[in-house]
């Protein structure tokens, strides 16, 4: 059993450090504190997720309007000369 890459052996010792650190009542404590910790920072991502999600989709769609629509040419006005003369 390999996670995170810390095997059994390691996580057996880690167990037992932060039981002498922190004591058999305070232990339960913490574990529920970790895991309220880690179900908010899922909860989080995924609403992060969503709402990329989202925003992909209203981009796509406004896409898909603005390129249907033709816009009309603009007119540029050539009758009116413009001043290339330089002063030396």
């Amino acid at each position: 059993m390999n996670i995170f890459g810390v095997g059994l052996p390691e996580m057996i010792v880690i167990l037992v450090v932060a039981l002498l650190i922190f004591g058999p009542k305070k232990l339960p404590e913490i574990g529920r504190s970790l895991g309220q910790a880690i179900n908010s920072f899922k909860a989080g991502a995924k609403d992060f997720e969503n709402e990329l999600k989202r925003e992909a989709k209203q981009l796509e769609e406004g896409v898909k309007v603005t390129t249907s629509v033709s816009e009309p040419e603009k007119i540029v006005d050539v009758s009116s000369p413009t001043n290339t003369s330089q002063k030396s």
